[in-house]
C-alpha cells in the first residue's frame, strides 16, 4: 500500500465514522418531534377521558339534587280582607294532580306582602287522600321576597304519595294588616 492509498483508507475511516455520529443525530432529531407529538396526544387523549369519567359521575349527583316538580308556572296573587264583615281567615288552595311526591325532599316558594300591606304570619296546609293535614307557620312574610325551603320532615304527613292539597292560609289573628296581597310564586317539591 502507498502512503496515498493509507492516508485514504484512515480518512474514510474517521470519516465514515464522524458521517455516521452525524447521521443518528440527525435521526435522533428527526424523531425527538414525532416522540413529543406522540406523547403530547397521548397526554390530550388521557386526559379526555378522565374528565369525561369525572364529570359523568359528578353529573349525575348534580341532576340528582336539582329534580323538582313545578306547582305553577306564574305569580299568584291572593287578596285578602280579614276586617269585621268578613270572614276571619282567606284560604288559597292549590289542587295537587295526583303524583307520587315522596321521591322529593322539600316544599319551595317564594312569598312577599305588596303595598307595605303584609300579612306577618301564614299558615301553610298540605293534606292527602288520607285526611291527614300537615301545618307549617311561615313567618315574618313582608315586602320583601323570601325563599323558603320546608324539608317534608317538618311536615308530619305519615304518605306523601297521595298528596291533593296545598293551601295558604291567611288568620285575622296572626296577620299585622287585616288587608292586603300577598304574591306567592316558584312553588314546586323538590330535592
Amino acid at each position: 500500500m502507498t502512503r496515498d492509498e493509507i492516508y485514504e483508507h484512515l480518512a474514510k475511516v474517521y470519516l465514515g465514522k464522524r458521517e455516521s455520529t452525524v447521521d443518528r443525530k440527525k435521526k435522533k432529531a428527526v424523531n425527538q418531534p414525532w416522540l413529543v407529538i406522540n406523547i403530547v396526544i397521548t397526554g390530550v387523549i388521557l386526559t379526555t377521558t378522565v374528565y369525561g369519567f369525572t364529570a359523568f359521575l359528578t353529573r349525575r349527583s348534580v341532576i340528582k339534587n336539582q329534580v323538582y316538580y313545578e306547582l305553577n308556572n306564574s305569580l299568584i296573587k291572593v287578596a285578602y280582607d280579614l276586617n269585621d264583615p268578613f270572614p276571619s281567615t282567606k284560604t288559597f288552595a292549590i289542587s295537587i294532580p295526583e303524583k307520587d311526591v315522596s321521591k322529593f325532599q322539600a316544599l319551595k316558594f317564594s312569598i312577599r306582602g305588596l303595598n307595605n300591606a303584609y300579612p306577618g304570619i301564614v299558615k301553610l296546609v298540605i293534606s292527602n287522600q288520607k285526611n291527614e293535614k300537615a301545618t307549617y307557620y311561615v313567618k315574618d312574610v313582608g315586602p320583601q321576597w323570601q325563599r323558603m325551603t320546608i324539608p317534608f320532615a317538618k311536615l308530619n304527613l305519615s304518605d306523601w304519595a297521595t298528596v291533593k292539597e296545598l293551601a295558604f292560609v291567611l288568620e285575622a289573628w296572626n296577620a299585622d294588616y287585616r288587608q292586603g296581597t300577598v304574591l306567592i310564586d316558584d312553588i314546586s317539591f323538590s330535592n
